[in-house]
């Protein structure tokens, strides 16, 4: 399972580790019923404790992306299409808000985003034709 720390991220490293489960999942690079390292192997693979990833399979497991057998491991649970649709909107909201910010650095009104998204959608939709 590739994963990536950063120490500079300013995010805690349990986040990090959980953020990148659940995008795997979310695009369909793990799929339900597939394991997941035990919490030790992944520990000792990214060099962390063992109560970090414990700490990032107990937040995957809360939100419902994972589910933990004792003595068997963690797989993937069956998706929640509510749950996958929320976090998509979650991106979507942060990307927005981002967009906003840049946008009001070079003065765009929303009129122009507005038209700046109908076109980019078009485009997107029709394969760039």
């Amino acid at each position: 399972m590739d994963i990536i720390i950063s120490n500079s991220s300013g995010k805690p490293i349990y986040d990090q580790i959980s953020a990148q489960i659940k995008e795997m999942i979310l695009t369909g690079a793990l799929q339900t019923g597939d394991a997941l390292p035990s919490m030790r192997l992944l520990a000792k693979e990214l060099r962390i404790s063992v109560i970090t990833t414990k700490r990032a399979y107990e937040e995957l497991e809360r939100e419902g992306f994972i589910v933990t057998m004792t003595g068997k491991g963690s797989f993937v649970a069956e998706k929640n299409t509510e749950r996958i649709k929320e976090e998509y909107l979650k991106k979507i909201e942060s990307h927005m808000k981002e967009l906003i910010s840049l946008s009001g650095a070079c003065d765009l009104s929303i009129a122009d985003l507005q038209e700046m998204l109908a076109l980019l959608y078009e485009e997107e939709s029709t394969g760039g034709i």
